[in-house]
């Protein structure tokens, strides 16, 4: 459902290629890719359509039984009319972890181009606070005496939405629940177990090859000798476990960050990662 296809048509209505520079510009036959890991501008010469990849910035892992951070919003179309004209490239930043029980991890920073807004992956939940909403959402946490769900994907009115869920937390000392992805939603957390892992990204072949991106944060792992849950497919960071710290998300592909363990040992959750824009069009 989130697999970017190749433009069918890239001319504008008048029978011209778009022309246009900024960013890292690449060829893919008969197509010019622009790659944004960092704001810019993307200016426009030639109108026409394009096809569009924007990702943003994925949320932070949490502290201590922790969720893992949801994965940036995911948004790609093709068919998108640009005119001659500069267009702002705004790429969101990664969403940090806390080392503080009573904060969440951060959410990651929004990514844009022209009027489509892609929204940060929301952080975490930890010890005794709740994962927020984001492009995708954080996992749940728990401890002692209580837990949390996780936070729900920004559906923002679009079709498809951003992302998905994170993994929800039912019951006292359970791993925490993994973030959310693109592809699909954070794995819920159990009891006394193994980290959960996050949410998958989306493949999109946009660049000329297929690549995930946008994969949430797996979650820490309940303390005795378990190890954190994996990053979802398309970098997401790797929960903490009992012997191993938690992961940072990989970067330019908007991946959550991973879920701390219990305070016995690697309670740090890790960072989420930056998010970036690509733009594709027919220029020959």
């Amino acid at each position: 459902m989130f697999t970017s296809f190749r433009m069918m048509q890239g001319t504008s209505s008048g029978g011209g290629f778009v022309e246009a520079t900024g960013g890292t510009v690449t060829t893919d036959g008969d197509y010019k890719v622009h790659t944004f890991t960092g704001s810019g501008s993307f200016v426009v010469s030639s109108a026409g359509d394009v096809e569009y990849l924007v990702v943003a910035g994925g949320g932070g892992g949490g502290f201590n039984y922790a969720g893992g951070g949801g994965a940036g919003g995911y948004r790609t179309a093709t068919g998108f009319a640009v005119s001659a004209a500069t267009y702002s490239i705004t790429v969101g930043g990664g969403g940090a972890f806390t080392s503080t029980s009573s904060v969440s991890g951060a959410s990651g920073g929004t990514s844009t181009f022209s009027s489509i807004s892609s929204s940060g992956g929301g952080g975490g939940a930890g010890w005794t606070t709740a994962a927020t909403t984001g492009g995708s959402g954080g996992g749940g946490g728990s401890n002692n005496s209580s837990a949390h769900q996780g936070a729900a994907g920004n559906a923002g009115g679009y079709s498809p939405s951003e992302g998905n869920s994170g993994g929800s937390v039912y019951g006292v000392n359970y791993s925490g629940g993994a973030g959310g992805g693109a592809g699909s939603a954070g794995v819920d957390g159990s009891l006394r177990t193994a980290g959960k892992t996050g949410g998958a990204g989306a493949s999109s072949s946009i660049t000329g090859s297929a690549v995930y991106r946008a994969g949430g944060g797996g979650s820490g792992a309940w303390y005795t000798s378990n190890p954190g849950g994996s990053g979802g497919n398309g970098g997401g960071g790797t929960g903490a476990g009992f012997s191993s710290p938690a992961v940072n998300a990989v970067v330019n592909k908007g991946g959550g960050g991973g879920g701390g363990n219990h305070g016995e040992g690697n309670s740090d959750g890790s960072n989420g990662s930056s998010g970036i824009v690509i733009i594709r069009y027919q220029f020959q």
